[in-house]
């Protein structure tokens, strides 16, 4: 009965969301088409596009006006989401509005706004920084735009900004909270004031989530576009490693570091992916991926579900005492599942991963970060043309941070740097670095999920997305992970501080729902969480808290 009352409380939400959208999409007036930005789709924003109500200029123009300029003004204060804006972004929208004119758009990304998170390289003669958040590379200069850069802009896409991160994608120290960079300041979720937001891809998560770009990408090494995902009621999807290019993307380790796209929809993150993808002579990693590249928006199909074998491996991962969930987490997770049966699928309970027990303890994989970064970071900075801190290694770094600990420790929740000293003690790779990847390598693929997927035929597998556990088998493997809304925490949750200021588990804040499977499976992984997206629209059924709902829309900002 409970589940009946729940359903039809969920039809009634929809109805009274969609009419909600249907009307701000209006204004309340037939003759205006201006979508509402909070929600605003891809093919949303090209409709209105093609039919001339409105031009990429609008959508950009300015510092501090015109829509998504003047959304980002609105509430960055309030949840910390851009680092910075793209001044070219203006010309940028001249170019493609008059290319649209004459020849036609280029596909469904031209003239799109879009934010980048600030390990994403682009070219600084454009005036954008990348930074990692840190004050040591500002002004550093990049010659040429990263890969992932340069097809988004092939595909007409408008750079909007860079956003905010952990800084060095939470590779620096352990006491520092998420979502926090010396550039970009404290991060924060927009579904309860100061709430946590989980993950280096806390920007680009918030940052779609409220509607400040209509999507933006993010980096995964262990889970940072998965769980951020989740946490802020948007999509992602962490590629295989692989399918997108690392090239010119500030490193963690080349063995698990990924490209995706954080969107507001399964459509838009596919459509944005298929962009993405592609093979890049600078990644060998990407030289392996299948060929042709998809068109991940084919995979939008709700039949795909129907008969789908997905399976659900408890052992560790729905351990409230390893994941450090509230039993609430479970909770709706056992309605998800049932959800995915109502739609056709056979869930497979439990599909446990042979090698559950070694993602119990994260200390393998801080033993490959630490020998890989040193090596790493240090290739990445002699790509730069020039660097004003002088920064060229790691032990730089770590002086930098010492010498300007005004900018880089501010404050003592923000003056750790034991993951960089304990890299920097690292004496490059040897026999058991090797094998402690391999290791890894084999928990994660042929012993855990590749095992699972073989052992009980299925097509995927499937678990609530908070707690890091649930994302380390992808992570270590290098497989794909697809994140859809599936509920929020309750108004009666009690607050936890989980970093001075910073609170989570929270009511309000959203949980998500995450599809793993093995290497370049995305497009069935996509099949599926568009399949329950479109069935729950759970994404509708809670709107960021008001200082941290931008208000301004296209039709107050159009030009006369």
């Amino acid at each position: 009965m409970a589940t009946i009352f729940r359903h039809r409380l969920s039809l009634v939400l929809i109805f009274l969301a969609v009419s909600y959208s249907l009307e701000a999409k209006h204004g309340g007036n037939p003759g205006e088409i201006f979508p509402d930005l909070y929600e605003a789709s891809i093919s949303d924003l090209q409709a209105g596009l093609a039919a001339g109500n409105f031009t990429s200029v609008d959508l950009v123009k300015g510092i501090s006006s015109q829509a998504y300029s003047a959304r980002i003004d609105e509430v960055n204060d309030e949840i910390h989401a851009v680092v910075e804006r793209n001044p070219s972004a203006i010309d940028l929208a001249h170019r493609l509005d008059t290319e649209r004119r004459n020849s036609g758009p280029r596909g469904p990304l031209h003239g799109i706004p879009i934010l980048i998170k600030d390990n994403i390289g682009t070219n600084r003669s454009e005036g954008l920084n990348t930074t990692a958040g840190s004050w040591a590379l500002f002004k550093s200069i990049r010659d040429t735009d990263s890969f992932i850069v340069q097809r988004l802009k092939a595909a007409g896409a408008i750079i909007l900004g860079k956003a905010n991160l952990s800084e060095w994608a939470h590779y620096r120290g352990t006491t520092i909270p998420d979502a926090w960079s010396p550039r970009g300041g404290q991060g924060t979720n927009p579904y309860y004031p100061n709430g946590g937001t989980c993950g280096s891809s806390s920007g680009p998560s918030a940052a779609a989530a409220v509607g400040l770009a209509v999507a933006a990408i993010g980096t995964d090494t262990g889970g940072s576009i998965s769980c951020p995902a989740g946490y802020h009621n948007v999509v992602g999807i962490k590629p295989t490693v692989g399918l997108t290019s690392r090239s010119g993307v500030i490193p963690i380790t080349p063995r698990m570091d990924t490209v995706g796209p954080i969107a507001r929809s399964v459509s838009d993150a596919a459509t944005i992916l298929s962009a993405m993808a592609g093979p890049d002579s600078s990644d060998n990693y990407t030289l392996i991926q299948p060929t042709p590249v998809p068109d991940f928006t084919k995979a939008l199909n709700l039949n795909t579900i129907k008969g789908a074998r997905i399976g659900v491996p408890r052992t560790v991962f729905t351990n409230d005492s390893v994941t450090g969930n509230l039993p609430f987490v479970n909770q709706e997770f056992e309605n998800a599942l049932d959800q995915l049966r109502a739609l056709g699928a056979i869930i497979v309970d439990p599909a446990d991963l042979p090698s559950a027990s070694y993602f119990t303890t994260i200390t393998p994989l801080l033993f490959l970060f630490a020998v890989d970064f040193k090596i790493q970071i240090k290739k990445y900075l002699q790509t730069l043309v020039s660097i004003p801190s002088g920064v060229g290694s790691l032990s730089d770094l770590i002086q930098f941070n010492i010498d300007n600990a005004d900018l880089e420790q501010p404050t003592p929740e923000y003056t750790g740097q034991d993951l960089w000293i304990q890299s920097q003690s690292t004496n490059g790779y040897n026999s058991t670095w090797w094998s402690t990847l391999a290791d890894a390598m084999n928990a994660g693929g042929s012993n855990g999920i590749d095992a699972t997927l073989q052992q009980h035929n299925l097509d995927a597998l499937v678990l609530p997305s908070p707690g890091f556990p649930s994302t380390f088998p992808a992570a270590y493997a290098g497989y794909p992970m697809v994140t859809v809304p599936m509920s929020f925490y309750p108004e009666n949750t009690t607050t936890v501080e989980l970093f001075p200021g910073i609170f989570y588990p929270a009511p309000g804040i959203p949980i998500g729902l995450a599809f793993f499977g093995s290497a370049f499976s995305e497009e069935k992984l996509i099949g599926l969480a568009y399949a329950y997206e479109q069935a729950t629209k759970m994404r509708l059924m809670r709107k960021a808290y008001a200082n941290a709902t931008p208000k301004t829309q296209l039709k107050d900002v159009m030009e006369d």
